[in-house]
Parts: C-alpha cells; structure tokens; sequence
C-alpha cells in the first residue's frame, strides 16, 4: 500500500491540518461582493476545473505512486471537481437510510476500499504582499491523501467540514502539480451515515488563499445587546499567525454609513454601537464589519441578535418565536452532492416564497455560502454536526432489544471512549467553521447517533465555547436509562414524528427545556397530511419553539429520458446496489428539479403570516391575527378579498387603508369589511394576502396566503345542484309510457326515451349506459375501496393487502325493482369479498333511474368489526377517453383531502384530465378533491355530471389505480384507454406515517355504517357546455 493507514486510525484524524478557524475570503481591500463572487478577492485562486482522475475498485489496486512529479497519466481520464465519481461512470450510486453499506465493525471498513487518484496542474504566481498560501478543500468525501510536487502535503476526513493546509514551502512560482487520494471509506464513516445517496470524491470547491506571514488567522465577533435594546458591545476575539498585529475596524450599516471605527487593543476589538437594528428572520438587518492590518482585509457581515431560554420558553430578540422550517440536505438530481451558490440561492427563494423562516442542516454543515445566504434572506439556522452513526442499530437483536436499540448499541461508537476525540473534532470543525454567522441560532450534535460520553464532552466544549446560542440533538431521548446520564448542557428538549396525543402529553407532565421537533410531517410523496393539526398544537404552547418538516427535496438520479421524452429519476435499488432503502429518499417537499410538491404548497398556506380567528356575518367584522414574530402586518401585505358565489366572483375589493392593517405580531384586531353576501347558493369570503413591497425573493404583488369562510345564504346550496335536484322531481309528461324494464336471470335491462342501461343484478353496479347512441361505460361499473398507497400508506397498506382490500369481489344476493311516477327504484343487497377472505363491506344500494337518464344511488354501508379502516369508499366508472376534461365545484385547484386541504380553496374549476394528475416519482394515489359538489366529465361531444345531497370527493385520471399500485417509476406508467371517474363518499386521510405517527383516526374512514348517496346525468355537450 502506497499509503499510511490512516483511515483505519482512530487517533489520526487530520495530518497537517491548520486550526479549525471561522470562514472568511481575505482580500487587498475592501470587498462587498464575497459571498456568490469569492473568485473576485485578490487573494483568492480556484482550483476547480477538468483534472485527471482514476478510479479503483480497491485501494490494493494503486501500486504505483501516482503523485511524483512526472507521473505518466496515459491511463487516467478526467472529471470535474467539484464533483462526485459516481455521476461520470465509475462505481454505482447507492442509497440507503440507516444501514451501513460495509460490516458494522468499527473502526474498520472494507479491506477492498474503492478510491479515485486526482491530479492536477496550475499556474500559480505568488503575491509578494501575502507569501503565505494556504491549500483549502471544503468537501471531500470521505478522506483524501493531499500531495504537492510529489510532496506529501497532509491527511484529512470529515465529509462536511473544511481542511486547510499550510503549502507555502511546497508552492512553487509557475507551474504546479496536486495530487490527491481520495478513500470511499474510513473509520469516519462510521459516523458519516446519514438518509442520503453515498457519493465520493472532491464534491465542494478546492482553492488557494494568498495571505501576509502576519494576519488574521481567526476572529470570533460577540454581541451583548442592552437590555433596553437601545446599545450594543461589540466584541471580537482575534488570533493571529504569529505576532500580535494593529487592526482596524470599521462598521458600516446596510447603507455603508460608518457607524463605528478604531483599532485593535491587543487580541480585542471592542466597540459600542447605538440604537443597533436588530437582525431576524423577518428583517434580517446586516452591517459590515472591515477588519484591515498592514496587508490584508477581512470584509465581515455583522447581525445583532440575542438569544435566551426563559421558563423553557426560546426568545430570540427578547420575542417568544416559532420555528416554521424544513430539514435540507445538499442533493442535485444532476450535480448530485455538489451544490453552487446558484442552487442555494434557489432553494432558499423558494423557501422564503413558501413561508419557511427556518432551516436545520440536515445532517451535517453545509457549505460556508450557504450561512452567508441564510444571514442575508433571513433563516433561523440549526447547523448540525455532520455525525450520524444510526447504522450501529441494524445489527441483529431480538425484537425485545430492538425497543431499546441505541441504548443497546450506544457502546460500539456513541459511548465509547474511542469516539470521544472523533465526536468531538467534528462538533469543533462545525461550530469555529460557522461561529460569526448570525443566522445560526443553535449548534446541534448530530443525529441518531444514541447517547454516551462522546456527546457528554462534545455538549460541554460547546457551551464553554459558545454559551450565547442554544444547543441542540435529538438522540439524547434514547440514552440508556440504566447510565447516569449528564444532560445539563443541552438546551432543547427534541423529538422527531412525536404525534400530536404525545406532545400534548409532554407539556401535560411539564417541560423544564423548549420543545422542538426536530423532523415531522414526513413529506414523502402524497402528503404531509396533518400539517394544520401540527401547526395548531405549536401556537398552543409557548414551550413548543417550533419544527422542522423532513425534509426539503426528493433525493434522485437523474438518468437520462424516455423515447417519449419524459424524464427519469433514479432511487434506492435502480443501480442494483445492497443494501438500499427503495424510495425512501423521495421523501421532500419539492421534487428533484425544485418543483413544489402540493405539500409545499399546503405547508406556505398553513404557515401564512396572518390567520382569520373569528367572523360575524352580521356585522362584517373579521377578526385576524398577525402570526409573525417581529413585523407590523401593514409593512408586509395588503389584503384583497373576494365574495364567491358557486364558484364566481360575485363581488371583490383591497383593503388599502394602512391603518386598519396597523397590527403588531403576535396581536389580534377586528377588521370591518364591507360587502354583499348573495342571497342564495354557496357562498365565501376569501382573504388573499399579498405583499406590499419588494423584498429579497419576495416580489410586490406576491400570494403569501388565504383565508376562506363559509358564507350563510337562505339555502346554502349549489344552485347547480339545487336546480338538478329539482329537475328529478318534475316528471316528463310521458313519463308513464317512457320507461320499459326486462329482465333476464343475469340482467335488468331499462329503457328510456333517450337511453338504454343495463344493470347486472349478480354484482349490483350498472354494465351499460347508453345515452342517446353514446356509449359511457367502457366497463362495467364497480363499487370501490382501493387506493394506490401512497409513501403514507407504506406500513398499513400490509394491513389492507392482508384484508384484500386491492382484490375485492362483488356478490349481489337479492334484487327487486318496482317502477313509480317517472322512475325505477332497482334494490339489491350485495357484499364486497375476496378471495379466501370474510365480507369486507355489506351494502344495502337502491338505485333509481330517471326518465331524463339520470341515475340516483344510495348506498347503505355497514362493515364488520375487525377489519384495518378502509382506503376509500365509492364507485369507480370508465368512461370514453374522449371524455378528457373536468369541470367541478369544490376544494381546488390543488389535489385536497379530508386532513390536506389548506393550499385549495372553493370554486368552480376546469382541467383536462391529464392535468389533473400529480405526478408522483413513485407513483401513488393522487389528485383527489374534496368537499365537492359536482364534477362534470365531458368532451366534444357528450359529458356525465356527478352531484350530490352531501358534497363528496373525486378523482378523474388517465390512469386506474392498479396500474399506480403496480408500477415503481412515473415513467413507466401507461395511460387507461379511459378516463376513469371515482366518485367517493370519502377517502381516508393521508398523514405522515410514511416516517411518523399513524394516521389519525378522526381521518380515517372506519365508521361502522354510513350512506353514500349521488347522482349521475349524463348528456351531450350542447346541452350542458
């Protein structure tokens, strides 16, 4: 082996490495543009590009010593860095949650470690006024070999974290050779598994720094805000290279007024600044602080802010806030773990535009850019340590010890004394890494790591270096009970998926800590479902500092498009790697290529930064209430509101008196609004909340939210609706003569002046509707429990496969008819089996057939007792394809269910068919829409219109449910030769149990017995389009 073994040695974890310091760019001067335009300073020299690379299956395999000057690179080929091997041909990706991809035997990996040889040349000229360079990479995964000139230049792990090397005395004037080795596995790995696709090689950006002999090696910039808020200290710690050197200061506000300036006393600045503006996530306010010696300047941006724990209460600015976030990893479906500023500009606008005010670092620091940014658009930042060893609870133990598992398993890494030095050195890279940033409110450890000593002493250092910002990791809940446990220097009391019963609990019993849940509505696919319940428990408790959804992105490989031109992506087990967690990484709130799920969307409407609390219709009086934390409402949004009648703009209007939206956060005021509530139909008042100026990412004129309320009117009732029921009570006048019934053993065939049906008396449903020489029936009518599972439905739909629920028979056992004043009433009891198993559903169904054609149905359910809740419940048609548009009126546009409703509001919609399919990477059950009084199917030339007493869900796609449920990619779906209609009295909820609680039982359908009752007309266009 050509080199050490350090990648094995828990004592070696850097090898010539600098001090961990704060992030800063040093130039010649003054610099304002140092965060997207590093490449600007002077001082400054990127390494990334096209280098010379070669891939091997095992580091047995590199006998040659590849990084002498000179080396004949013939058989290498080339890469970008930054970039990650596995997008350029060589080994395979790989996904997996929580298991090692390796024996669990810490501290060893593979003997056949995988690893790629890098080189490359440059040109380099040295700067006289800075003869010292410095060598940085920010990411390599997972440790690297560094060569310059064929002379060793030093050894480093932490995926995440920054390595710097002092290269001064290997640098030569002109041309120059790197070398760099770079392992897939070390001894850090153990403490590298995150919820992610493995990736290696050189993933962040590689560069020179030019620096003086004296300088600035690391500052530590602290605020002490009065208690009056009306004065600020400034104090910054300064560590030099060598000798202690004179700095200048100077501060600037956001306008570049300097507000205070004077030099260094010896290690200090310190400094006073009057009336300081304070950052916040809302008004995330920065000054500019200069620090200049001889050679050199620092270009540093300062907030103001103050963080404290009161009565297990987190304030921050002296303001009780709440945390409304996600949790990010770097993922790109193309650039994989590589992610630019661009990207991260991109994630955070779209953030902000969905009414995120914080992130957590999901699960190890991000780039140093990325804190810059979320300092800039305003971000609540919990930056985590990059440590995760949760793979130790996958080894073999009963299910007893699996209750257990980290408090069982915590001695191999997370209390052991081995680790103690590793846990710590990655605690110490993040915090001095991240130190000046003021978006980082809170240091948290890791993530499901368990608990021991090694959290113990990292916990410690971290508040002896850093008292002012809380701490933060959730593995402390699952510490062995039986170990005297030491929690005091940990701040926060987190959970993840804690359902609503439990954290209700929790603040029942008393919380001596703020509460946060770390990761919650697990966003996978079709859902989260139960974000509004999540919100309401939040603003309950002044204790409950707020949560962090999981998480932000689906995780993919983009491979390439179909010959159609649809896009592929990739997920756990596409590569044929083991072992892999399938698609449990397409778990975001947007898609791969950053387009919002509707869980984005449901999330931004819940989170709006002003709620309706209460209305009078009487008197027009609305009372709201200003959710956010720190702004006056009438600085951020104007309200427009709209009265719908049906589904149509009955009246509309802007409320642009700045007085009546004069309200502080957190405060409650009465609005009156006046407008003319119609005299009939269903009606609504809806509050759009726009924004008033031009923000960051938030543009004048933006949607930041609704309100809608239900208006009361003399019926309360769609007058669509309201006139096709009526019409069914006025007989044709030859109605007497028009109807004919006949009946043979199998079938009773009805007859109408315009229609000819046929009803199956074995299963109870209708096998033919013709109406007027159309055909809507491409098959026979079924009665329906089944839904594709959506990623929520991932652990009871083993319940439901066991029922049969997705196998469901039709057994009619006795049917009547009698024919009455314009009508035929058709009665049958039947019951929903399958094969091997009991009754599922019994059903008690009279139909009634209209001498215009309409039918009628109700359906008198009852379930037996014992059975898993039900998926849905209603009646499936397939109608002609050519039938490929919708109309309806109810919850829309968004897809809606009975617990994921807040991004859909009341009206009258249109859509093709196609469109209003979600399209889900794994497919599933989407785009239903609920509370909906009437849809309307139709084409060119006829239409079916379905309606009811009581409003019912939909769903009408290109697609049945069997081709979702048996299909794992989006790309590999075909299209039904029909459009296929559910008319459902209901569906069950969606929820979070993809990763969280079960879903709740006031959203499931598991009612005993209820009655389903609708109607279905159909006609030709010219008639009803």
């Amino acid at each position: 082996m050509i080199i050490p073994r350090y990648y094995e040695d828990l004592k070696v974890l850097h090898k010539n490495t600098m001090p961990n310091r704060s992030y800063y760019i040093p130039a010649s001067g003054q610099r304002g543009d140092l965060v997207e335009n590093r490449e600007a300073s002077d001082r400054f020299f990127l390494l990334n590009g096209t280098w010379k690379f070669r891939y091997y299956d095992s580091i047995y395999d590199l006998q040659e010593e590849f990084y002498q000057t000179g080396y004949d690179t013939k058989d290498f080929g080339e890469i970008p860095v930054p970039g990650v091997w596995q997008n350029f041909g060589y080994d395979r990706h790989q996904y997996t949650n929580t298991r090692y991809p390796f024996p669990m035997d810490p501290p060893y990996v593979p003997q056949d470690n995988p690893c790629g040889a890098y080189l490359h040349t440059f040109v380099y000229h040295k700067v006289p006024e800075a003869p010292k360079q410095f060598l940085n990479f920010e990411g390599v995964d997972s440790c690297f070999y560094v060569w310059m000139n064929g002379v060793f230049v030093g050894y480093s792990q932490i995926s995440h974290g920054m390595s710097e090397f002092d290269v001064t005395d290997v640098l030569r004037e002109g041309e120059n050779n790197i070398a760099v080795l770079v392992l897939k596995w070390c001894d850090g790995s153990y403490l590298e598994d995150q919820d992610k696709f493995r990736m290696s090689g050189i993933f962040r950006d590689v560069y020179l720094l030019s620096r003086p002999a004296d300088m600035i090696f690391d500052y530590f910039v602290k605020t002490d805000i009065s208690g009056d808020y009306e004065k600020a200290e400034v104090c910054a710690d300064l560590t030099f290279s060598r000798n202690e050197i004179p700095v200048a200061y100077s501060l600037e506000d956001s306008q570049g007024q300097v507000v205070a300036a004077g030099e260094s006393e010896g290690g200090k600045i310190l400094f006073e600044v009057d009336h300081p503006v304070l950052w916040n996530a809302e008004q995330p306010y920065l000054y500019t602080l200069v620090l200049k010696t001889d050679h050199e300047v620092i270009t540093e941006r300062l907030g103001f802010r103050e963080i404290e724990v009161r009565d297990a209460v987190l304030y921050i600015n002296n303001v009780k806030v709440k945390l409304h976030g996600t949790n990010r990893h770097d993922s790109d479906p193309i650039t994989g773990a590589v992610i630019s500023v661009e990207q991260m500009k991109k994630d955070l606008e779209l953030m902000k535009q969905h009414n995120m005010n914080a992130i957590r670092t999901s699960h190890y620091p991000n780039a140093p850019q990325f804190y810059q940014l979320c300092d800039e658009y305003g971000f609540f930042v919990i930056d985590e340590t990059d440590n995760e060893s949760h793979g130790t609870v996958d080894i073999y133990m009963t299910e007893e010890d699996w209750k257990e598992s980290f408090a069982r398993t915590a001695h191999y890494i997370s209390d052991n004394p081995d680790f103690i030095e590793p846990t710590l050195d990655r605690v110490r890279h993040c915090v001095e890494r991240d130190k000046n940033r003021p978006s980082v409110i809170c240091w948290s450890m890791g993530n499901e790591c368990g608990y021991g000593c090694t959290f113990e002493t990292a916990l410690s250092w971290t508040k002896e270096f850093d008292p002012s910002r809380i701490t933060h990791y959730e593995g402390a809940l699952h510490a062995d009970k039986n170990r005297e446990n030491d929690f005091s220097n940990l701040d926060t009391f987190s959970r993840m998926y804690a359902s609503v019963a439990e954290i209700h609990e929790y603040f029942k019993n008393g919380m001596d800590k703020p509460f946060v849940q770390c990761e919650y509505c697990h966003a996978m696919g079709n859902g989260p479902g139960d974000l509004e319940d999540y919100f309401q428990v939040i603003q309950q408790y002044d204790g409950f500092m707020g949560g962090f959804i999981w998480e932000w992105c689906d995780h993919a490989i983009d491979v390439g498009k179909t010959e159609l031109g649809k896009r592929k992506y990739a997920y756990g087990g596409d590569s044929g790697e083991y072992p892999h967690d399938g698609n449990f990484c397409m778990d975001g709130l947007v898609y791969p290529d950053r387009t919002p799920h509707t869980g984005l969307l449901e999330f931004k409407n819940v989170h709006r930064p002003v709620r309706v609390m209460e209305f009078v219709q009487d008197t027009g009086e609305v009372t709201i209430r200003n959710f956010m934390d720190y702004r006056n409402l009438k600085d951020y949004l104007t309200i427009a509101y709209t009265v719908s009648q049906d589904g149509c703009v009955f009246e509309s209007g802007v409320i642009t008196d700045t007085e009546m939206l004069d309200l502080e956060p957190h405060q409650e005021k009465k609005l009156s609004i006046s407008f003319t509530v119609p005299a009939s139909g269903k009606c609504y008042l809806k509050l759009e909340y726009l924004a008033v100026k031009t923000e960051g990412p938030i543009r004048e004129g933006d949607f930041l939210g609704f309100d809608e309320i239900a208006l009361s009117t003399e019926d309360n009732q769609n007058q669509t609706v309201k006139s096709l029921m009526e019409s069914l009570s006025v007989p044709r006048e030859d109605a007497d003569d028009c109807l004919v019934i006949e009946e043979d053993d199998r079938f009773l065939y009805i007859t109408g002046p315009e229609f000819a049906y046929v009803y199956n008396k074995l299963t109870g449903g209708f096998e033919k509707m013709v109406f007027r020489n159309m055909n809507f029936l491409e098959k026979p009518m079924e009665y329906n429990v089944w839904r594709a599972p959506t990623d929520n439905d991932r652990n009871v739909k083993h319940l439901w496969m066991k029922a049969n629920y997705d196998k469901t028979v039709t057994r009619a056992y006795e049917t009547s008819y009698r024919v009455l004043e314009g009508c035929v009433e058709i009665s049958t009891s039947l019951s929903l089996s399958a094969i091997y198993t009991q009754r599922l559903v019994e059903i008690q169904v009279c139909w009634t057939v209209y001498s215009d054609g309409t039918i009628g149905s109700r359906q008198e359910v009852r379930r037996p007792a014992g059975l898993p809740f039900l998926p849905r419940f209603g009646l499936r048609l397939f109608l002609p394809k050519a039938m490929g548009h919708a109309e309806y009126m109810g919850l829309g546009p968004v897809e809606s269910y009975i617990d994921k409703r807040r991004a859909s509001f009341h009206g009258k919609f249109q859509s093709p068919v196609t469109k209003m399919h979600e399209d889900y990477i794994r497919p599933q059950e989407n785009g239903s829409h609920y509370d909906c009084d009437y849809v309307k199917i139709y084409g060119t030339r006829a239409g079916l219109t379905a309606y009811g007493k009581e409003t019912f869900s939909f769903n009408a796609s290109v697609y049945t449910q069997e081709e979702l449920t048996g299909k794992a990619h989006n790309y590999e779906l075909v299209p039904s030769p029909y459009t296929v209609l559910c008319l459902d009295y209901i569906q069950s909820g969606i929820g979070s149990n993809s990763c969280g609680p079960e879903l709740a039982e006031e959203y499931r359908l598991d009612k005993e017995a209820f009655v389903f009752e609708c109607f279905m007309k159909p006609y030709l266009c010219k008639e009803g389009k």
